[in-house]
């Protein structure tokens, strides 16, 4: 299940260089906490997802949720629907990302891998998943520009598909390196999300 998880995400989200934050969609992590915090009356929970400068905001937004839920109709739904849209939009200001919405969508699944690891105490699987597909990629692509590089000069065709080749495997190498390298993604307190390159046009395959 861990690799089947992995595998089917890891090309085209990681290494395509998509940061894809989960916390706009209805599934992640924020929502689920903010509708708890409604239920226990307790805007404490949730504070950590923003800055120390939002916090009144996030309060002003919280009480008049709470004051709404008294009313009849759809003023509570509406009400509560506000105050998750103001968090969530205030979160990811604070991250320097765009809010669009709250999203109904699954997980991704890299992401609900990560959550889980986290939820079961243990990365090992998650290690181990990550590690060997790295490894079998980097393997494949290199074998890719072996065999293009034997016939490189036999045409400009042949020759562009050599560059090609080797412009993937090099982007991806950097790649790999560069999120080793980074100190997170989920930039807080002025961190500087790293993120991958692109692979030059080319797209992961998983095998």
């Amino acid at each position: 299940m861990w690799r089947g998880l992995m595998l089917g995400a890891w090309g085209a989200c990681w290494l395509a260089g998509q940061v894809l934050a989960h916390c706009d969609t209805a599934n992640g992590p924020v929502i689920p906490e903010a509708k708890e915090a409604l239920e226990s009356g307790d805007v404490t929970p949730v504070l950590k997802w923003v800055q120390p400068a939002d916090e009144a905001q996030i309060k002003a937004a919280f009480a008049t949720a709470l004051a709404a839920r008294g009313g009849g109709g759809d003023v509570p739904a509406q009400a509560e629907q506000r105050f998750l849209e103001e968090l969530v939009r205030v979160h990811r200001a604070g991250e320097g990302a765009p809010f669009t919405g709250i999203k109904d969508e699954p997980v991704d699944p890299i992401v609900a891998m990560a959550d889980a690891s986290l939820a079961e105490g243990s990365v090992e699987d998650m290690v181990h998943a990550i590690s060997g597909h790295m490894a079998a990629s980097i393997r494949e692509k290199f074998a890719r520009v072996q065999e293009a590089a034997a016939h490189k000069d036999e045409s400009v065709s042949a020759g562009r598909e050599y560059v090609a080749a080797y412009v993937t495997y090099m982007h991806y190498v950097e790649g790999v390196h560069a999120a080793i390298a980074a100190s997170g993604g989920h930039a807080h307190g002025g961190d500087t999300p790293h993120e991958a390159p692109a692979e030059a046009g080319h797209d992961v395959h998983v095998h």
